[in-house]
């Protein structure tokens, strides 16, 4: 049975996250009611991120074994014309070779969180950003944000209820840059714990209000212990940019 490598972007407003759930609405679940229309037969999605209720994505990425041998192009086409009206769309499908697994093959995920930092409250960017009205230091920010580049214990920064065997993690990139009224936050690792982008953001807005200092953060960290820790951020702000795959791979 051919396997597809899906590349999907949705706004995640409204949905109780990416995974099926019996409290609401899904990606998860709208994604494959549009592969069982389109392959009258159930059909298991699995994907790089089980993103959070109200987190986005413009580049999350998807296997599933469909049992059509369609290009490509044909895919990606029924399945946007099946996901409509949801705010979900299939931005690519690709033949990906049997041992591809979205979530197990992957080696790098990115993560962008924006800040909309303005007086003004937003209008055609609610839900897609955190607004903070008082002026915020970036550059404060993103020196504080190096402390966490590297391999590290993230007990403080990861969710209470994350299931994770372990908190160690290794962050490859973490940056704050200004942009005009927007404040956007980068990350890049193989993988991240649950909320740890989330709480990372919530601290560092700490510095940005001069609440906190680096040697703060350092601090933090060097605790283990979630509730010295800043707040998590709220999920409307994050994005899911990209998932990276061994070239050899697909």
């Amino acid at each position: 049975m051919p396997r597809f490598k899906l590349t999907i972007e949705y706004d995640g407003t409204g949905y109780a996250g990416w995974q099926r759930q019996d409290n609401g609405p899904s990606i998860q679940a709208a994604v494959e009611a549009a592969l069982k229309a389109y392959c009258q037969t159930d059909i298991i999605v699995y994907v790089a991120g089980r993103t959070d209720a109200g987190v986005h994505a413009l580049g999350q990425v998807a296997h599933a074994d469909i049992p059509r041998n369609d290009p490509p192009e044909v895919v990606a086409n029924a399945l946007n014309a099946l996901l409509r009206p949801h705010p979900i769309a299939v931005i690519s499908a690709a033949r990906a070779p049997d041992d591809f697994h979205a979530r197990f093959s992957a080696i790098e995920r990115a993560y962008e969180y924006r800040i909309a930092n303005r007086r003004a409250p937003l209008a055609l960017e609610l839900d897609r950003a955190w607004w903070i009205s008082h002026e915020l230091d970036a550059d404060a920010m993103h020196d504080a944000a190096q402390v966490l580049v590297g391999r590290h214990d993230f007990t403080s920064f990861r969710a209470v209820a994350c299931q994770a065997d372990s908190p160690v993690r290794s962050i490859d990139e973490l940056t704050v840059t200004r942009q005009g009224q927007d404040i956007v936050i980068r990350t890049r690792a193989r993988s991240f714990l649950h909320h740890q982008v989330r709480n990372i953001v919530g601290t560092l807005k700490a510095v940005g209000d001069g609440k906190w200092t680096r040697a703060d953060v350092a601090a933090a960290l060097a605790a283990r212990d979630r509730s010295k820790a800043g707040q998590t951020a709220p999920a409307c702000g994050l994005y899911l940019i990209s998932v990276k795959y061994p070239s050899a791979q697909i």
